[in-house]
């Protein structure tokens, strides 16, 4: 049996029409509701922001393994396809640094070169973030190298939180967002010290006193400084006082505490100075050596830390410490950074 030209045009557009409304069906479904072409992958250094990151997106974290080999080179397999995706690589530059800088790398070039529309990598925590400078003779601006190391890998552009020093932003020729936990610190103080308007807020160093200007003024409370001079790294020769927090609160902000050396003696020299109470609040709690114990042995009321670094184990071992949830600003700046939005409305206030 032979058929006319007209019945196989006639098949042929009822096969299109079948295959074009299942098309659209699929469109629809719930399969296809959530945010088209992205991804998020999470590196080995922090998996649970890269769980509530993604749950606050809707997403399922990336399949991606990451492994030793027997020699400690580091082995990277990303299991799906990122062709054409918007690909968030979620890595903070804490616990083995070295090994999770190159595990970031390795997986931004894993994505690169296997055809990502674009790649950005989110690092809660920048790392070699103090070697900003050269301070001494044949001293490396090893910010500058890292920087030069994610551009080289691939990154189109890097998310970060409370850089050290805001001017390692210009160590990229590619865009930077500098997140701020200013308002989440904000919050923090404003829920859980109810006498906060009789607080002072605190600067350990004078470098941070445009920090804590900007939070004492949007508070509306006074705000004094601490000038230190270093003898050699973390070590502290003295300090002076500028400011009065006599019978008020003394909350100290910083941008990282590593070994509480200063937290420890700021926290004297307030007390010493007649104030009631002293908190410590600051973006990355690094927590190294003997930081746990200076805590605990510390008169401070809570040290209060954001979790851009896993802190789980450092609160089993010590109950001063109190953590800051920040996922949601790198969720949302993940969001307005796909969609094309604005990202500078993060700097001033915290997505509920």
């Amino acid at each position: 049996m032979f058929l006319d030209h007209n019945q196989i045009d006639h098949n042929e557009n009822v096969s299109l029409k079948a295959q074009t409304t299942s098309d659209s069906s699929q469109e629809h479904s719930p399969l296809h509701s959530r945010m088209p072409n992205i991804k998020v992958f999470g590196g080995s250094s922090h998996p649970e922001l890269t769980k509530l990151i993604c749950a606050r997106l809707g997403l399922e974290p990336g399949r991606v393994v990451t492994k030793k080999f027997s020699n400690r080179e580091t082995s990277v397999e990303i299991n799906e396809s990122v062709r054409g995706e918007d690909v968030f690589i979620v890595q903070s530059g804490c616990g083995e640094i070295n090994d999770n800088l190159m595990e970031l790398l390795i997986m931004i070039n894993a994505c690169k070169i296997a055809s990502a529309s674009r790649v950005t990598a989110v690092i809660p925590c920048f790392p070699y973030a103090r070697q900003d400078r050269k301070d001494k003779s044949r001293a490396p601006i090893s910010a500058k190298l890292v920087a030069n190391m994610l551009s080289v890998a691939g990154a189109d552009h890097i998310i970060t939180m409370d850089l050290h020093a805001s001017q390692i932003q210009g160590f990229f020729d590619i865009p930077v967002d500098n997140l701020f936990a200013e308002p989440a610190v904000i919050r923090w103080i404003s829920l859980h010290i109810p006498d906060f308007k009789n607080a002072v807020i605190v600067s350990p160093d004078a470098g941070g006193a445009k920090r804590v200007t900007s939070i004492a003024d949007r508070l509306n409370i006074d705000f004094a400084l601490i000038h230190k001079e270093r003898k050699r790294a973390n070590e502290i020769d003295s300090m002076v006082l500028v400011g009065d927090v006599s019978k008020r609160i003394a909350i100290l902000v910083d941008d990282m505490a590593d070994t509480c050396g200063t937290f420890e003696c700021a926290s004297q020299k307030l007390l010493s100075a007649g104030a009631s109470k002293v908190y410590a609040i600051c973006t990355h709690g690094i927590f190294s050596g003997p930081a746990v114990s200076r805590i605990n042995n510390s008169p401070f009321e809570a040290v209060v830390v954001t979790n851009t670094i896993p802190q789980e184990e450092n609160m089993k071992n010590s109950n001063k410490i109190q953590v800051i949830d920040v996922s949601m600003m790198f969720s949302e700046a993940i969001r307005r950074t796909h969609n094309g939005e604005s990202v500078s409305y993060l700097f001033t206030q915290m997505p509920l």
